[in-house]
């Protein structure tokens, strides 16, 4: 795995230029990629501050014409106001962990343009009979969350209405977000698999939370769509991240293009990537950033 502060120099291949934020043609020499970027422990450090240096290097990969866009497992509610923050305005967004995907309308605002739903009756009621004291959140078609038990007050889902467990059933589901507090990450590890979830795509995060989504529906699984859509070679792709549902989408980067790590991830997700950068803390993003052609 090479670090991500070597130099990437790729301005031979064929693909367009784009704007960057001022609207400018970006220079013809640069060809454009598509940047991906995660955004809790990647973009956004834990206490929910984004620094100045990672601003820069985002708006500065924007100027170079590069097609730098958010994919992350936040709602839509949770995502669309941070980039007034970046300062940069994508054509396309990624939420719920690829089961959501915006375009930005001629006004400014995103519009959904695909969104993947399933019911999570079954997974719902398997996960309750092994772990009955666990905290269960559905984010419908809608963007909106039901949630049944105690969520911490500073998670996505605390925006959500609480409503009585049988209410979850049958709501057409874009994700599904399950904590269980009195459990150790190795323990609940341990009991989702042996539950032998079926016809759902999952992942467990830094702590005793799952994250689950439609069968097959990753961050991967959008992003290729979305590089369809901008007829981006897979040999200029970007992505970056830090957590286990990052893991298709650095997969799916690293195949031709570059999948960057944060260097505080878990090793499963750093074997998933092509490359490592910093931590968060240290403005690994930024460092990343960087080395995009300019």
């Amino acid at each position: 795995m090479t670090s991500a502060r070597e130099r990437f120099d790729d301005r031979s291949d064929g693909g367009s230029a784009g704007t960057g934020s001022s609207g400018a043609p970006a220079p013809a020499r640069v060809k454009r990629w598509l940047v991906a970027l995660d955004i809790d422990g990647t973009t956004m450090r834990e206490d929910g501050v984004i620094t100045d240096t990672v601003i820069q290097a985002v708006q500065d990969a924007e100027a170079a014409g590069h097609e730098v866009m958010l994919s992350t497992g936040r709602s839509e509610s949770m995502t669309v106001p941070l980039l007034a923050r970046l300062g940069i305005a994508p054509k396309y967004l990624v939420c719920a962990n690829g089961a959501l995907t915006l375009k930005r309308a001629s006004d400014g605002s995103y519009e959904r343009v695909h969104v993947e739903t399933f019911d999570p009756t079954e997974v719902l009621q398997t996960i309750r009979g092994a772990l009955a004291n666990g905290a269960y959140g559905v984010e419908d078609e809608t963007g909106h969350y039901l949630l049944s038990g105690e969520f911490p007050d500073d998670t996505m889902t605390a925006a959500g209405d609480h409503v009585d467990f049988e209410q979850l059933l049958g709501v057409r589901a874009t994700r599904v977000v399950v904590i269980s507090p009195e459990h150790g990450l190795e323990d609940f590890l341990q009991i989702v698999d042996q539950m032998g979830l079926h016809k759902v795509s999952y992942t467990v995060g830094w702590t005793a939370w799952l994250d689950i989504a439609p069968e097959g529906v990753t961050k991967a699984t959008a992003m290729e769509r979305v590089r369809e859509w901008l007829d981006i070679p897979r040999s200029r792709v970007f992505a970056a991240g830090d957590g286990r549902n990052d893991i298709d989408m650095l997969r799916w980067a690293s195949t031709s293009g570059r999948g960057v790590v944060m260097g505080q991830a878990p090793e499963d997700v750093v074997d998933a990537g092509s490359e490592l950068t910093g931590g968060v803390t240290d403005d690994g993003l930024a460092a990343a950033l960087d080395t995009l052609p300019r």
